[in-house]
């Protein structure tokens, strides 16, 4: 079953087809990165223009690297939730028209589904149950998944996500957006232990996470540094804030996996692409002997094949959207239009 795949949901237009869930045919991305560090950050007017401009070359590029034709494509699948409204809007938008045009099904795929579905396709053994990590931009969350399409939500922030974290952070240290990639390698210039940063904990709920306290600790070590005319160890303060985040997320990771009772755990999404997280994740599994998969670095950003795979176990469950499917800047991951 070949599924072409829309992804709009932020700064990425992607387009992917994907057979069967499992198999990347094509993956086309453009991203607008370097338009928004600009300003610092993603402005959602300028990102949803851009993702009209380019949504339609890229399936045509998409179809082209995948060898197929418009006759080839069984279902159209495209995120419909959460991310920037007027940026999601475009691709769902686009996707509607392409499934009536083609006259096949339209399969509506949560984002934070799909992040987690990126594995399928970095590791054909892998199946559920497992446990799942998901830590992006917009969204921290500890996921059991059951099923492919039955999830739970076990332990989620309370405020900013870990990545929103990383690029606030980054702009305070003076480095481009988006921060994740930049943070992390500034990171690895010291071994940190300089600077005392707070580890939120949530009462009555310790599976939860809290990072805007952590978020302006940061803000106030680096303005207190410049008033002060004091020098700031930036190398020292990246290392520092990424063992921060990475020390809410692991232990409360393989918390929820003892308590679930997996022994498989799953990291999804862009922050995933961290080097602490992922070196601390990964040995925190090996002392509890869970299996960890992490997908690989161009697997963890947004991308359209993680919609396609998404795609086709919605599919198989009996997913359908139809023409008046709409976009949504927010949803729960269970919840259904």
């Amino acid at each position: 079953m070949n599924i072409l795949a829309f992804e709009s949901s932020c700064d990425e237009t992607a387009v992917a087809v994907v057979r069967d869930g499992r198999t990347v045919l094509s993956d086309a991305i453009l991203s607008q990165a370097d338009m928004h560090a600009l300003y610092g950050g993603v402005v959602p007017e300028i990102a949803s223009r851009k993702h009209v401009e380019a949504i339609s070359g890229l399936t045509d590029r998409a179809l082209s690297d995948a060898g197929l034709t418009k006759k080839d494509i069984d279902a159209v699948a495209v995120t419909y939730a959460p991310g920037l409204i007027g940026a999601v809007l475009v691709a769902v938008s686009f996707a509607k028209s392409v499934a009536y045009s083609l006259g096949v099904p339209l399969i509506p795929v949560h984002h934070i589904r799909g992040h987690i579905a990126a594995n399928y396709l970095a590791f054909p053994e892998l199946k559920p149950p497992f446990l799942a990590l998901a830590i992006s931009g917009g969204n921290t969350l500890i996921v059991d998944v059951k099923d492919y399409t039955d999830m739970e939500i076990l332990g989620a922030t309370r405020d900013d996500a870990a990545g929103e974290c990383f690029d606030k952070a980054a702009r305070v240290l003076g480095l481009p957006y988006p921060g994740g990639k930049p943070m992390d390698e500034l990171a690895q210039q010291s071994p940190g232990g300089v600077y005392h940063l707070p580890r939120a904990h949530v009462d009555g709920a310790d599976l939860d996470m809290s990072f805007s306290g952590l978020k302006t600790a940061v803000v106030n070590l680096a303005h207190n540094a410049q008033q002060k005319g004091e020098t700031l160890d930036r190398a020292a303060l990246a290392r520092d804030f990424a063992r921060a985040v990475s020390d809410e997320l692991v232990p409360r990771t393989m918390e929820a996996a003892r308590r679930s009772g997996r022994r498989t755990i799953v990291a999804a999404g862009g922050v995933a692409a961290n080097s602490v997280i992922r070196a601390d994740l990964q040995a925190a599994c090996e002392e509890a002997g869970c299996t960890l998969f992490v997908p690989p670095l161009a697997l963890c950003g947004d991308n359209g094949a993680m919609i396609g795979a998404q795609g086709y176990y919605e599919y198989l469950a009996g997913r359908r959207g139809g023409l008046s499917l709409n976009a949504y800047a927010t949803m729960d991951l269970n919840e259904q239009e």
